[in-house]
């Protein structure tokens, strides 16, 4: 039987370590199992005086097993042992009827438990999210960097000679580009100011202990890839449209063109005026989808001066 045990114990362990992220319980237990030794049939009376109270010190013990933090985890297990405990030697437990002054300590401690757990998970979905957003931002700093410094060789080593407008139009475009995705991080971070509690409720769809928290934590690292690269590729679309005349909504500074042809001082002051004009377009398209989903709808036969 002790080599059985063992065996298990080492089977779970590695099941434990097995899986990416998981930090909880993988054989979690149960609110019987801490019962003090000699409290069994105190135990039996206080389920049948306070079964309200009872079904939450479990559930409560089932979910801090299953919190984000570590420290959490402990704490709140400590914590349920120790209410179940005063509980269990509270001499008011043997009346006859359910004590006011019992009960309202147990909702108390309850619902101090459920304000914690509820704190935990919502640092999961920030702390995933951040994590998912430093990613993103690094990803984007690589495809900003990567074209812009070996992009020009590569196509040289491939016969492929970029003209003057060529350059500016693939610069222009990975400003945009970058920016927007700046700005898509900038628009979640506002977002998640004071509203990490509303996203766990989304991520659970209002109902407690639906998702683990350590699964938040991943789902919402994955959001914040993935809402940086909507960035990117928002204000590129944004970008072609627009330099491209399909969507006449605003009207460029200079064109490519224009700086290749100018020379001297005015091309370098037509080309900064470029800059920061395709900056502040990616910049919008980034931060507000809404405004960047518009421009990609727009009727591309609208012109200035007709009606619509």
């Amino acid at each position: 039987m002790t080599d059985s045990g063992g065996r298990r114990h080492a089977w779970w362990r590695v099941l434990r370590e097995s899986v990416q992220g998981a930090d909880t319980e993988l054989w979690p237990e149960g609110l019987t199992e801490v019962v003090p030794a000699g409290f069994e049939r105190v135990y039996v009376l206080f389920v049948d005086l306070y079964p309200e109270q009872q079904l939450q010190l479990q559930l409560l013990y089932g979910a801090s097993q299953r919190a984000f933090e570590r420290r959490t985890r402990v704490s709140a297990r400590v914590t349920v042992v120790r209410v179940l405990g005063n509980a269990l030697s509270d001499p008011r437990l043997g009346d006859p009827k359910p004590n006011e002054h019992l009960t309202e300590y147990l909702d108390q401690e309850i619902a101090d438990l459920r304000g914690r757990l509820a704190q935990d998970s919502a640092t999961a979905v920030s702390r995933g999210l951040n994590i998912g957003l430093a990613m993103g931002s690094a990803a984007s700093l690589a495809l900003l960097a990567v074209p812009l410094l070996w992009g020009a060789d590569l196509l040289g080593a491939l016969g492929v000679m970029l003209s003057c407008t060529n350059r500016w139009s693939l610069l222009g475009a990975f400003v945009c580009g970058g920016v927007g995705a700046f700005g898509a991080v900038l628009s979640v971070l506002v977002r998640l100011r004071g509203s990490a509690d509303q996203l766990a409720r989304r991520q659970t769809n209002g109902r407690e202990g639906i998702v683990v928290p350590g699964q938040m934590a991943r789902s919402m690292r994955h959001e914040g890839v993935y809402r940086v690269f909507v960035g990117w590729i928002l204000a590129l679309a944004v970008y072609f449209l627009l330099s491209g005349g399909i969507v006449t909504v605003f009207e460029p500074p200079a064109t490519p063109a224009q700086i290749c042809a100018a020379g001297g001082p005015a091309s370098a002051a037509a080309g900064t005026e470029l800059w920061g004009f395709w900056c502040a377009i990616g910049f919008v398209a980034g931060f507000n989808e809404r405004w960047a989903f518009g421009i990609l709808s727009r009727d591309s036969t609208r012109r200035p001066g007709k009606s619509s």
